[in-house]
């Protein structure tokens, strides 16, 4: 049954797909990140659902009729480089017999995210690509947070299998994620119930969070509460409500749990730890060896161990961490890429927060980008341990970000640009509840 829903959900978005490309766009997101195939038991689990929205949506791309320019900013030429540079280092690759499957699976989703930037334009667009990306994952939320209870806590919550977040740990960062797009959601609608539903649903995130067992996802979390405590206007409401939630969330857990969590502490005996320490030291000493092109994809092999790991005896292993992940497979060029797309996307949402400041019809666009600075504290505190470098999420809010500037920067250029006009035939202009001098501010910054 769920195979036949699935199917019939996809196959019936095409022809809208044909008509507006943007809604292949939202397909690609949810099948992208819920992967809902994974979910059945038949002949759905194994359809190229994927590249089917991908092929019908450029297809689309070409004959639509709408806008679908590509934004150039400072983080659109960053990520092109940066694509561009994986490209390098794959060709310059250790195994190049082995790294296709990687890059292929790589490539689809930048050139994905490529698609995204060209047709997400509109505050409608852009809201819609948060509501899949929570819809999304807050399926595993509140599946991971039921079974959590059900179960006391004593069994680990995993992902979908085959999937980015099939781990533990990685379904537990991406729901710890999904917590500050639940609260933009439940910022901006209206009907009281879908409210308490987004309550709810960000409560059962949480302990599926904990759920997982994941160390990671707790100090993420807690780097993730801790900013979004410091950018609140409400911080002492927000401190006693996390000092109401938290304890009883933490007393709920099993004892096993509390003690896996107290290793934080003792991790120089932890091996799983040193393990991690293993494969960090692995990427940055074959990182020096290769200082500008690095590895390349899959480089988690027994022979470059042998060559660059501190414990020759340890097995091979992935490098846990995005950072030591793009220094290993892409050596120093690519992280330094890598780094500064974060910081810009960071800045992104720091002007987008500074130009609507005050501005009540732009709350919606200061609340999102607060809330994706916040997911990506999150994802920058957890994915440390994580090998979650291609993982399309971030890429997503990425582009939810440009989309939102870009919008808002257009607006307030127009409703600048109208302000000097009234001015120079003597009127005395308003922009929204503004002063005058405060709209030449604006219309100052903005052009």
């Amino acid at each position: 049954m769920r195979d036949i829903l699935v199917t019939l959900i996809i196959l019936g978005s095409l022809p809208y797909i044909f008509k507006r490309p943007y809604i292949g766009v939202l397909m690609w997101v949810w099948v992208s990140v819920m992967n809902p195939h994974t979910q059945g038991w038949g002949f759905a689990s194994t359809f190229p659902f994927a590249a089917i929205v991908a092929g019908v949506t450029m297809v689309s791309l070409l004959f639509t009729r709408e806008p679908k320019n590509l934004p150039y900013t400072s983080v659109t030429g960053v990520f092109l480089a940066f694509v561009l540079w994986m490209n390098v280092t794959t060709v310059f690759a250790f195994h190049p017999e082995i790294v296709y499957d990687q890059w292929n699976k790589v490539m689809k989703i930048m050139l994905m995210t490529v698609v995204t930037l060209m047709l997400i334009k509109s505050k409608r667009h852009i809201q819609l690509l948060v509501a899949v990306v929570v819809i999304s994952l807050s399926y595993y939320g509140i599946k991971g947070g039921i079974f959590t209870i059900s179960g006391g806590g004593e069994h680990r919550v995993w992902g979908p299998e085959g999937t980015f977040i099939g781990g533990n740990n990685e379904i537990a960062l991406a729901l710890i994620m999904t917590i500050p797009l639940l609260h933009y959601l439940q910022m901006i609608v209206r009907n009281k119930w879908v409210h308490y539903g987004l309550i709810a649903t960000m409560l059962l995130c949480a302990i599926a969070a904990l759920g997982s067992h994941s160390r990671g996802a707790l100090l993420a979390i807690t780097a993730m509460g801790a900013f979004l405590w410091l950018k609140s206007r409400r911080k002492v409401s927000l401190g006693l409500l996390m000092m109401l939630v938290i304890p009883p969330l933490l007393a709920f857990m099993p004892e096993h749990w509390t003690e896996r969590m107290d290793t934080i502490n003792n991790y120089e005996e932890d091996a799983s730890v040193q393990g991690r320490f293993n494969a960090w030291w692995m990427a940055f000493n074959l990182a020096k060896d290769r200082p500008l092109i690095g590895g390349g994809f899959e480089v988690a092999t027994r022979e470059l161990f042998n060559l660059y790991a501190p414990n020759v005896m340890d097995l091979p292993r992935a490098a846990h961490s995005i950072y030591f992940q793009a220094l290993g497979e892409h050596g120093f060029v690519g992280a330094g890429l890598y780094l500064l797309l974060g910081l810009l996307t960071w800045r992104t949402g720091t002007w987008i927060i500074r130009n609507t400041k005050n501005l009540e019809e732009y709350k919606w666009a200061s609340n999102l980008a607060t809330m994706i600075q916040v997911c990506l504290i999150g994802f920058a505190t957890g994915g440390a341990f994580l090998s979650l470098l291609y993982f399309d999420v971030p890429y997503y809010l990425m582009a939810a970000m440009v989309a939102t500037r870009m919008l808002i920067e257009k607006e307030l250029k127009e409703k600048a640009s109208s302000v000097i006009i009234e001015k120079s035939k003597g009127a005395q202009p308003q922009f929204g509840n503004l002063s005058p001098s405060q709209s030449q501010r604006i219309a100052r910054d903005s052009g």
